[in-house]
């Protein structure tokens, strides 16, 4: 019967601490959804300043002009209301952490935070204007390039994604190495796999042009061998 009630009680704990991540998000959302036009414009930027004067995205859908920057204020809320959520996750799984496991949570929950937002933050000031003007550039004479901001916005969110993962890599390593799946030395000589696998990636999910790839599997050896450097320290200093 204890034991009942405290999965019962845990339960409840969960569906609580969902209840007030939810609602941040939602608090945050009725904040922004007024400026939902003016996010769709900050987003869109990046594709707006290589398209030819007087050039436009344009709408298929009838809804379309109002889901979009509403889709794009949901989105912007979820990722402010991150760390909130995140501390919501930490706090239920916390108590049944030991203490030493708690020392490497925190660190790691921070790091893969601020690798995700950078990945992003990567994507956008980099990425979107290198990849889009190559496309510009392979633009046909006599041919109006527009996309539809629907198909524009999924395309936008993938790649944030992707590069988000993409630099979650040192912490992956990282947590690879503490679990003891593999070791640094083994990492090493992996390596020249790693950067065969990363161009894969890269081929697979970005457009096909060398230069989008290039953006894409460079920064992710880069952040493999960091991830190797990082976890060096770990374990010299575990082993002290």
């Amino acid at each position: 019967m204890d034991m009942q009630d405290s999965f019962i009680s845990h339960l409840v704990e969960l569906r609580n601490r969902l209840v007030k991540a939810l609602l941040a998000v939602f608090v945050i959302f009725l904040c922004l959804v007024w400026w939902a036009k003016d996010l769709y414009a900050l987003l869109a930027a990046p594709l707006m300043a290589v398209l030819p004067q007087g050039g436009q995205m344009i709408a298929t859908d009838v809804v379309g002009v109002f889901l979009v920057p509403v889709k794009v204020a949901g989105w912007v809320s979820l990722l402010i209301a991150m760390p909130y959520i995140l501390y919501q996750a930490w706090s239920f799984i916390a108590p049944g952490l030991y203490a030493h496991e708690k020392r490497l949570a925190v660190p790691l929950l921070v790091a893969s935070c601020l690798l995700f937002v950078a990945g992003m933050a990567f994507a956008y000031f980099v990425f979107f204007p290198g990849m889009f003007r190559v496309m510009a550039s392979f633009t046909p004479e006599g041919v109006a390039w527009m996309t539809d901001i629907d198909k524009y916005l999924g395309f936008v969110m993938g790649m944030f994604l992707a590069f988000g993962a993409t630099f979650e890599v040192p912490v992956v390593v990282v947590l690879l190495v503490i679990m003891g799946v593999v070791s640094v030395e083994k990492l090493g000589e992996i390596r020249r796999y790693v950067i065969v696998g990363a161009f894969v990636v890269a081929a697979v999910i970005t457009p096909p042009d060398v230069a989008s790839q290039l953006m894409l599997a460079i920064p992710m050896c880069l952040l493999y061998e960091a991830g190797i450097l990082v976890a060096r320290v770990v374990v010299r200093k575990r082993a002290v």
